[in-house]
């Protein structure tokens, strides 16, 4: 809020690009990127910390970059509430989709004032009247078809009309005239936190009013310190920052939750848990949320790299909707998959799920010997097609692998060499197997060698033949069953 010096400057727009996933969001970015961005090497950087700045016709802008698949739509609407302006993005080809409809409903809500680009004009079978039809049908009512929404027709891959693009946001943001106080306390949004190993947590923000200055004490609801170090969306060290900066904060005691008002300057901090932004969930607690049901359960360890990644997958794994098998969520926490995530994971029977989050060495090693499953990726429905291959595991009932014996070739004491096929499921080296003469079970042996084609293999599935080499007291003879079960995965 401006203060007694209170002096009003113009601020740049905040913009966020909205759409249905495939329209070209990103396409659009990286072209404004690689146009409007002088230091080439920002790329990796704005990538990384979701919010860059442009220089437009002598005047600033800033980007967010916000995830486009649907399952980031709750950090998609975080992202039109932060932006101060929008682009909805509508292919050409394709028109008003789910996620557009989405992006229309979020932006008419928050009151957030759009442009829209009719994108993929290039391609054969674009219908640009077609596309306008669909948006007025949705509530979209575009400059000369009946309404006051600028639009422009462009092709984001090859460039086309992205200036005139960007010359319409500047339009806007001078018609809404977007102003802040320099010598007021700096506010602002979080963007992201982060824990970074060597430099400790990391909030990256967008300055809304007021001056961000190093030194000074910065809060959220859940988080306090003292500014240690500030960049810009370069990466580069500053003294200060003004609107509509992104920035990338240094300095707090524990992780700011994604979303939150910040406030900066000289100001007095709150005494804290320090544990406040941590975002891990004692097992103690989820036993007491969760029914017993009977059902057996999956249990998860939740890993990602930056706070908002982890929110948009907790919030998809605990929304799957399972029958049969309970998902319980051990806990969520934000960095690298560390000892201690190991040893939770072994004391629960918990499988460690990270999404773009690295393991430590030392993790990986204990895990090896703690038998702790590590599953990673840095794509969200892979992973969720990961757990959900865990759950059907879980479900399937157990198939019953039994192999025939249709020759014997010899004999050294307890050691056998036999072959024959697989009549039913799979058979698997290094297994105890139960062998059946006539319906009646003559005892057990192990399996110490399997090849099928003269190679040697860990498993020969139906109707494969095999020969095998099997350790057994007793005598193996043509026509007898070995069987075992193929053991599914446990559920606790």
């Amino acid at each position: 809020m401006p203060n007694s010096k209170n002096k009003v400057l113009p601020r740049p727009p905040i913009v966020v690009v909205m759409g249905h996933v495939d329209h070209g969001k990103t396409t659009l970015l990286d072209t404004i990127k690689k146009t409007q961005i002088a230091a080439r090497e920002a790329g990796g950087i704005t990538q990384a910390i979701g919010a860059y700045e442009i220089v437009h016709a002598g005047k600033k802008m800033t980007f967010i970059d916000t995830p486009g698949h649907e399952a980031f739509s709750h950090m998609r609407t975080r992202g039109a509430n932060v932006a101060d302006l929008a682009i909805l993005i509508v292919a050409a080809d394709d028109g008003v989709q789910p996620q557009t409809k989405e992006s229309i409903e979020t932006l008419m809500s928050s009151n957030t004032p759009f442009v829209v680009a009719i994108n993929k004009i290039d391609k054969a079978n674009a219908d640009i009247e077609k596309t306008k039809a669909s948006l007025m049908q949705h509530g979209v009512y575009l400059e000369g078809a009946g309404g006051n929404i600028s639009w422009q027709k462009i092709s984001a891959k090859q460039g086309m009309g992205v200036d005139e693009l960007l010359d319409l946001l500047l339009l806007a943001a001078e018609l809404e005239n977007f102003t802040y106080d320099p010598n007021a306390n700096a506010e602002g949004i979080i963007l992201e936190a982060k824990l970074d190993k060597q430099r400790g947590i990391m909030a990256t923000g967008i300055v809304k009013n007021g001056t961000l200055k190093l030194g000074k004490n910065i809060e959220t609801d859940s988080a306090c310190g003292k500014i240690k170090m500030l960049e810009d969306f370069l990466g580069k060290r500053a003294d200060k920052l003004e609107p509509s900066a992104p920035v990338v904060i240094m300095g707090f005691e524990a992780l700011p939750k994604v979303g939150e008002k910040f406030v900066s300057g000289d100001i007095e901090l709150v005494q804290r848990d320090k544990n406040a932004g941590a975002l891990i969930i004692p097992s103690t607690m989820q036993k007491s949320l969760i029914k017993e049901t009977g059902n057996p359960e999956l249990r998860l360890i939740l890993k990602a790299d930056v706070s908002g990644s982890l929110e948009a997958f907790a919030a998809i794994v605990k929304s799957l909707n399972q029958t049969t098998v309970n998902i319980r969520v051990m806990g969520e926490s934000v960095g690298e998959i560390s000892d201690t995530d190991i040893k939770a994971a072994e004391s629960g029977a918990a499988i460690i799920v990270g999404f773009n989050a690295k393991v430590s060495k030392s993790a990986e090693q204990m895990a090896q010997i703690k038998k702790v499953r590590i599953i990673t990726g840095n794509i969200i429905y892979k992973l969720v097609e990961s757990i959900e291959e865990e759950i059907k595991a879980i479900e399937e009932p157990a198939p019953l692998g039994i192999a025939e014996i249709m020759a014997t070739y010899s004999q050294k004491g307890k050691k056998q060499v036999i072959g024959g096929k697989i009549a039913n499921g799979v058979i698997k080296n290094n297994t105890l197997l139960t062998v059946t003469r006539a319906g009646e079970v003559l005892g057990t042996g192990k399996l110490t060698n399997l090849q099928t084609s003269k190679r040697d293999v860990t498993q020969v599935e139906f109707p494969m033949e095999f020969g095998m080499v099997f350790e057994s007291t007793v005598d193996i003879q043509i026509g007898d069953l070995l069987s075992h079960e193929v053991q599914k995965r446990t559920a606790q």
